[in-house]
Order: C-alpha cells, then structure tokens, then sequence
C-alpha cells in the first residue's frame, strides 16, 4: 500500500481474536452479548461481529443507530442519555427496528410519554461509582419509582438497567480493575434482589472493557457491552487488559524532521489525528503513543525507549533511543499505537487493512 499522509491501519486478523475472544467468554457466562460499536463505527467491521452470530449491538448516538439500522442491524441498545432534541429521528427508528434508549431521570419519561410514536424499550441509568451519570445503584427506591412511571405507558417497555463501570480505566493495576468489578456486582445483586422482592424483571448489563477483559466473575449479569476490545489500545496494554500482539490499530506517520541534539523524530501526524489523550510515565513525561517499526503484514512490538512524548496539532514529537535515531530516515513510515483507540478512530473516520483495503467510519453522525 502506498502512503502519502498519516493512515491508520486496521490488522483484520487481530482484531478478527479479539471479537472471537469476547465472545467465547461471553457464550462461556451464558451472557448476551451486546458489543458497542462506538469504537470502531464502522459497517463492515460490523459484519465480522455478524459473521460470528451477533445480532444485537450498542452505539452511543441516535445517528449510530440510524448509520448501522441502514447496514441491517434490527436490535440496538442507544447507551446515551436520552436527548428531547432527537426525539423525531427516534420515533422512525422505533418504528423500522427493536430499539432501546436510555433515562435516568423522570423528565426524560415524560418527555417520552408525550412525544413518542412508536413503541421501544427504556433502559436506566445506574450509577455504581464512576459518578459520569446516572441514578446512584444504592438509591433502590427511586429507581422502581421510575419504572412504575415508564410501565405506565403501553408504549414503552421496561429492558433493564446499565451500568458503565468507567472508573476502572484509572485504576492503578488489575486488582483495583477486579475489585471494582466486584463491588459494583454486589451492589448490582442487591438492586436485583429489590427489583424481584417488587415483581419487576430486567436485564442488568456492564460494559467497560478493563474489567471484561480481566474478570470472570458475572454472577447475576445477564448483558455485556465493551466496545474498546475491538482494537485495544497503548491504555488497555497498560491496565494489564491486552497484549502488545492484541492492538489491532495503528497509525502510520511519515518522519519529516530530525535534531540530533535531542534525539527527537519530528512526524507528520499530531492531535487531530491521535487526539491529546496521554499516560503519565514514571519520569513526570507524558506518553502520547507507542512507536512501532511497520512491515508489510503488519507491525511488530513498541520499540524499547521510544515514545511520543508530545503533539499539536499537526506534529507529533518522537522522543527515541540512540541506536533508532540513526537508522530512521527523513521521509520513512513509522507506526503509532494510539493511547485511545475510539478517538483515533473517529479522529480520522477511515482505515485501511494490510492489502489497501478501505474500511471507511463515516465522518459524522
């Protein structure tokens, strides 16, 4: 393939582990499996998941439910906050597919309860300590008050309830990752057990993808959503979630400038492509990205001592070893594993595959 400008490339049979892994663990736990396709917002990796036998997905924007209900999926999960100001593309997507959206509070019942057309399922909020959004997963009462609202109305049916446990991603190792998984699955078996003891049936899914890489404790779980797993990431390598081997993205940067004085490789490829995300190192730097030499299959593992160490908007600066500042040249590709691959991916809306082949993520919702 060849490359002219920063490319992310997309290895199919990495990737093609990762979807397959998930779900083994999920078919192990008896668990439905509803991926979010947010991180790799695309149709035709959508179609791999479809090639194993998925059929019902997760996406995070009512244009994501329209842009994949057009590919043929017919059950998604909208893992977002209800917005009032979509309530029309909703009510035709209700009206084509089985559709579920997301509330957590009473307002956002009303407002249905005024303005849909069409039937589909409502699932909560719960909040189990990441403290984004959501009703507290302890304050039992209030939520069984707005199911008993949303039962009210005949055209809305009551899935279950969602929770994102997304502070395991600042967790310092795997066993703060685990512990956190388990307190939110004691605190998920209580809000079950209130539920049954008040006659009311739900589904009750996680989705955050350190812990359901790392776990095998879903007892009481009946749903799982990650979505990171897909392509992994420099983040997910370092929350103990994935191998090196695992990371199924990476972005191809041309060198455009050396100084010998620093040792620092300047590329063509900075925020607006790799976004601004970071990991702090040891030594108070900040680790934009992982260096990667390329081949034509693929990549291999980070280079030792090299990272980048900084980005603006365009430039991307590389902080390397000795030994690799001598044998790269000016004009050559080098690879970056991005720190965060949904951004990335939606940073640049198109990868490629190894042989050239575009796999296209559609530039906005």
């Amino acid at each position: 393939m060849k490359l002219k400008t920063p490319t992310l490339l997309l290895d199919k049979q990495k990737c093609l582990n990762n979807i397959r892994k998930m779900k083994a663990k999920a078919d192990k736990h008896g668990l439905i499996f509803r991926p979010h396709f947010k991180t790799h917002q695309s149709a035709l990796v959508g179609e791999w998941f479809r090639e194993m036998g998925i059929q019902k997905i997760t996406v995070s924007s009512v244009g994501m439910a329209v842009y994949f209900a057009k590919h043929g999926w017919e059950d998604i999960t909208i893992a977002f906050p209800l917005n009032p100001a979509e309530i029309g593309d909703i009510n035709i997507l209700a009206n084509k597919i089985s559709l579920n959206v997301l509330v957590e509070n009473q307002e956002g019942i009303n407002f249905l309860t005024k303005n849909l057309s069409s039937p589909f399922g409502v699932f909560i909020k719960i909040d189990a300590g990441y403290h984004r959004t959501g009703i507290s997963i302890d304050d039992h009462q209030t939520i069984l008050d707005l199911i008993l609202i949303i039962k009210k109305n005949p055209l809305l049916s009551f899935a279950g309830f969602i929770v994102h446990n997304g502070h395991t991603y600042h967790a310092p190792e795997t066993e703060a990752i685990l512990s956190i998984h388990d307190q939110s699955i004691v605190k998920l078996s209580k809000l079950r057990n209130f539920m049954e003891q008040n006659a009311i049936e739900a589904i009750y899914s996680i989705g955050d993808t350190p812990a359901l890489s790392q776990s095998d404790n879903f007892e009481g779980i009946d749903e799982i959503r990650p979505g990171n797993f897909v392509f992994y990431d420099v983040m997910q390598q370092s929350l103990g979630s994935c191998d090196w081997d695992d990371i199924a993205v990476a972005l191809a940067c041309p060198v455009v400038a050396k100084h010998n004085s620093r040792n620092e490789l300047v590329i063509y490829g900075g925020a607006i492509h790799l976004s601004k995300e970071y990991l702090p190192e040891t030594k108070g730097e900040k680790n934009f990205g992982r260096i990667v030499e390329l081949f034509e299959s693929g990549w291999g593992k980070p280079v030792e001592g090299c990272l980048v160490k900084s980005l603006s908007q365009e430039h991307g600066i590389l902080q390397v070893s000795d030994d690799f500042f001598e044998k790269i040249q000016i004009g050559q590709f080098l690879g970056i594993l991005p720190i965060h691959s949904c951004l990335t991916v939606a940073a640049m809306h198109r990868m490629y595959l190894m042989d050239g082949t575009a796999v296209p993520a559609p530039a906005s919702w």
